[in-house]
């Protein structure tokens, strides 16, 4: 909906001035001062009526307004404020009335027009909001708009589509009415229209890159590969140094195993100072995919890792650390990881794949200090207890350990696995301890746990 903008001071010039002065009123004057030879009692009343709407005694306001009405009934602002007022009070069907009064006093006045629009618009009333925009649409385009949202709203699109097609027409595509548009294909399931659409939309501009990657994406939405994959590659004909169609291209040369081509393709994309982060993460992603089930290419996914490697991505850099982790190359992982969290400090997974880590990699001492932090940071997480235990135990602080251990058995819920877990390591560091007695007993507690599952 249009910004609606009530400026004091220009209501004051509607009531006081001829609607052809409006331009020339002066905002830098008090209000006061052409007043003229209004009432002295009219006048009083009237400030009055707004200084107590301004303190939100809207009943008293109201009062007040009204007795403005009975000395001068004539005056349209009296009854604009009168039906504000009303809205405050959620008395809506006197609101209405009295914006209607106001408007066939001044049936021309955009501001009253224009509230009466927003009021009918807030109550689900859009037939009467459709009526009375339809009003509004000479004052400004953006009214025009609302009137195609408005004919969404009660179903009829084909009014809709018209009003998007002569804006288009009139202004040139945008992105909010592209977002309307599609609103209503996606209602009607009229991909064949939608595709019509991008389609002349391409022939009648066929330099501009958004028209071939929105036609490229409907036709692979549809199912219409070979459309799609013919579409992309016409945009590169046309611009060579297109970054953004190869986020299409890379995935048809995968599907048509061209490799050469899909590489490089993947490469652009993450070379690309175009394309969102989050976009290249997806296409990392496939890399890797790619690469996990075709080794032989792992050097070219290496040269892209060179490329991502200084990301100020976390999403990036975790992708990255999953992969070498499901590849047996833990320390790689943990680069990875560490720089992720370096980027995201509170990312409790991220932590969580660091320390663990840290304990595969016999990187103890580091281990040791983060998971202090941790439990500093997360006092209810019992894995940073667990993990914190493990540590212990392996510095061989097994009374440290069993504390530790103890505490974090407190925050287990519904985790039996995790249970088990904690009942070993007390096994062990009463083990260590000597304490053999004790040390069965938490063995025996995890076995059980264990066999039950």
């Amino acid at each position: 909906m249009k910004q609606r903008i009530y400026i004091f001071l220009f209501i004051l010039g509607t009531f006081f001035f001829p609607q052809e002065n409006y331009a020339q009123v002066d905002f830098n004057k008090k209000p006061y001062d052409d007043l003229g030879n209004v009432d002295d009692k009219f006048q009083e009343l009237f400030y009055e009526a707004l200084k107590q709407k301004g303190i939100e005694n809207y009943d008293r306001s109201v009062e007040v307004l009204l007795k403005c009405i009975e000395i001068d009934n004539s005056v349209s602002v009296l009854y604009f404020e009168l039906g504000k007022n009303y809205i405050k009070l959620k008395n809506f069907g006197a609101a209405e009335d009295a914006f209607k009064d106001a408007i066939k006093k001044e049936p021309d006045n955009e501001w009253f027009l224009d509230e009466l629009y927003g009021f009918y618009a807030e109550q689900n009333d859009y037939d009467k909001a459709i009526k009375t925009v339809k009003q509004l649409v000479k004052y400004h385009p953006d009214y025009k708009e609302d009137l195609a949202s408005l004919y969404v709203r009660t179903k009829n699109y084909n009014e809709a589509l018209k009003i998007l097609d002569e804006l288009d027409l009139e202004f040139g595509i945008s992105v909010a009415r592209d977002m309307l548009r599609n609103k209503i294909y996606e209602a009607t399931g009229r991909k064949k229209d939608q595709i019509k659409n991008l389609e002349s939309r391409v022939e009648n501009n066929p330099d501009k890159e958004s028209n071939y990657l929105a036609l490229i994406f409907r036709y692979s939405e549809n199912n219409e590969k070979d459309k799609a994959f013919e579409t992309a590659k016409e945009l590169l004909k046309i611009n060579p140094n297109s970054q953004m169609v190869h986020l299409a291209l890379y995935k048809f040369y995968l599907d048509d195993n061209n490799t050469e081509n899909a590489i490089e393709s993947m490469k652009i994309v993450l070379k690309s100072n175009q394309i969102k982060p989050d976009a290249k993460l997806k296409v990392l992603s496939d890399f890797v995919n790619f690469v996990r089930n075709n080794p032989e290419y792992e050097a070219d996914l290496v040269e892209v890792t060179s490329l991502v490697g200084d990301s100020n991505n976390s999403k990036t850099l975790v992708e990255l650390g999953q992969y070498y982790l499901k590849n047996g190359d833990k320390t790689k992982a943990l680069k990875y990881y560490e720089d992720a969290l370096v980027l995201e400090v509170d990312n409790f997974q991220v932590l969580r794949n660091v320390l663990l880590l840290y304990i595969d990699l016999k990187k103890y001492n580091l281990a040791s200090e983060k998971s202090n932090s941790a439990l500093e940071k997360y006092p209810s997480q019992p894995i940073f207890y667990l993990i914190n235990g493990v540590v212990l135990n392996a510095l061989n602080q097994s009374k440290k350990a069993i504390e530790v251990l103890e505490s974090g058995l407190d925050y287990i819920i519904d985790d039996t696995k995790m249970e088990a877990d904690f009942y070993n390591q007390l096994s062990k560091a009463y083990t260590l301890l000597n304490n053999t007695v004790k040390a069965k007993t938490f063995s025996d507690k995890a076995k059980q746990i264990e066999t039950s599952n």
